[in-house]
């Protein structure tokens, strides 16, 4: 069965069938075995958390930057700069998980040895779902923060013009032994331009206060945004202040640039820190403490109209509990643009996935 073909109405897709599709198409778009596994899985695994907006709806504008060499799909990043608590990793314009997988890896082991260590990785391309980078900090008995800078597509608090990236923030610390970490992960935009694309996917309206259209008037209608629109960010002067630091420890530091000057590369600048736990205070009382505090979260009464208390983290853990089990809804404007991208690629589109 081709990808031009259509089937009846589609449930929901295993986590494994995006995995394996996206892997094809990551494929024949050149990335060799291993980093068509990697890139896939990070999709994948942004879908299975409820996170279709860095899903493998990402697919679509990957091709797309492979065909304008925006992306080299056989690019492995490297280490440019180190000293013992610092590391610049070069992405080498390759698929941007990457560079942050690899700048993950190196901060992790030098905290083991500073206590604290960070990196700024360049050249790097869309990295994915930040949280992915900072829950393996937390995992190694770290606290995780990341941030980077992206296009500019986010409008100044009280201004209409895109000056600003989605520019996203996230931080996990580890929680007790076998128990999840605490993990937020989350754009300085009211909405990430991906959740958007989404929404508009599934004819469904963008949430108040998250839009401009051109004219600088706010609306609901995600369509306005791709009219020539900007995002707004989150919390009004709070989340543009964060949006400016991120653009300049993120971008400017991270080596792509400030959005909206001259000289932005169009990538990600990327910091990633870590901090060992242990280099400040015994590990085992640390786990302890934060599962203290989250049995006390847990314990709050729930407010009118709450079914309760979640921590950071819960409500992606149980989207990826759920969509082990039963798969993930694909809105039929993703299925729709995923066939279209197979066909071209010459790739049968697994059954699940036809568009209805």
């Amino acid at each position: 069965m081709t990808s031009e073909s259509r089937a009846a109405p589609r449930g929901p897709v295993p986590v494994g069938v995006l995995r394996g599709f996206a892997v094809d198409v990551l494929t024949a778009l050149g990335a060799p075995p291993a980093t068509a596994g990697a890139v896939a899985e990070s999709l994948a695994e942004s879908d299975a958390r409820g996170l279709g907006s860095h899903g493998v709806r990402r697919l679509v504008p990957y091709a797309q930057f492979v065909d304008i060499g925006r992306i080299d799909p056989r690019a492995t990043p490297v280490v440019e700069r180190s000293s013992d608590a610092l590391v610049t990793v070069d992405g080498r314009r390759g698929f941007g998980q990457l560079g942050a997988r690899l700048a993950t890896v190196e901060v992790v082991d030098r905290a083991d040895s500073s206590g604290v260590a960070a990196a700024t990785v360049r050249r790097c391309n869309h990295i994915g779902r930040l949280g992915e980078y900072v829950e393996t900090m937390a995992a190694a008995g770290k606290v995780g923060i990341a941030l980077c800078n992206a296009d500019a597509t986010v409008a100044p608090f009280g201004g209409r013009d895109r000056l600003l990236g989605t520019n996203p923030v996230a931080l996990a610390v580890p929680g007790g032994e076998g128990a999840a970490p605490l993990v937020i992960d989350w754009a300085t935009a009211a909405t990430a331009e991906g959740k958007l694309a989404v929404a508009r996917a599934r004819g469904e309206q963008a949430p108040p206060g998250a839009v401009l259209d051109p004219a600088g008037a706010p609306t609901t209608d995600p369509a306005a945004f791709y009219a020539g629109g900007a995002l707004l960010p989150f919390g009004g002067h709070k989340g543009y202040g964060l949006s400016v630091f991120v653009e300049i420890v993120g971008g400017l530091l991270g080596g792509s640039g400030i959005s909206s000057l001259p000289g932005f590369d169009e990538t990600n600048g990327t910091l990633l820190i870590a901090l060992d736990v242990e280099a400040l205070m015994p590990l085992e009382t640390f786990r302890q403490q934060v599962e203290a505090f989250r049995d006390v979260l847990h314990g709050s009464a729930p407010a009118q109209d709450s079914s309760g208390v979640l921590v950071p983290g819960e409500p992606e853990a149980r989207a990826r509990a759920a969509s082990l089990r039963d798969g993930v809804e694909v809105p039929e404007g993703t299925a729709a643009e995923l066939a279209e991208l197979g066909a071209r690629l010459g790739l049968d589109l697994p059954p699940e996935l036809l568009p209805s």
